[in-house]
């Protein structure tokens, strides 16, 4: 992937900041993910990134066609970053069988990943993408 996103906005931005280097560089490199993933799927419309629990998130403009995305570190955590989806989805579940070794899971709401490894980029953008085209028919 080698669009250029634009910077986020404000409010993100301050989120991001208050983080430290290392796990920042990995959010922001999560959030581009998330972004180009999402303008590389027909008929999805812009996304929307926003803050939800003070945590950046990211969901179709466009009713009815996916669900949100939140990313942030874990609590507790220096080295660990989290994707969160809607829990009372079955993404969860479905990510854990196409991908039972790219991640660890944080029952059915998270993808867990060690911001000290490479990131599974190809891996992320598909479940990024079965989460933007959730409510889809068809």
């Amino acid at each position: 992937m080698v669009q250029t996103v634009a910077p986020p906005p404000a409010e993100i931005a301050a989120v991001f900041r208050g983080m430290a280097v290392d796990m920042r560089a990995r959010l922001q490199d999560i959030r581009a993910l998330i972004l180009e993933t999402a303008g590389g799927i027909a008929d999805v419309g812009p996304i929307v990134e926003t803050l939800k629990w003070n945590e950046p998130a990211y969901l179709p403009q466009r009713p009815r066609t996916g669900t949100t995305i939140r990313i942030n570190r874990v609590k507790a955590s220096d080295t660990d970053c989290a994707v969160y989806f809607h829990c009372q989805t079955t993404l969860v579940e479905s990510f854990r069988g196409l991908y039972p070794d790219q991640f660890r899971f944080e029952g059915n709401r998270a993808l867990i990943m060690d911001i000290r490894k490479p990131l599974p980029r190809e891996a992320l953008a598909h479940c990024v993408a079965l989460a933007f085209t959730y409510h889809r028919k068809g």
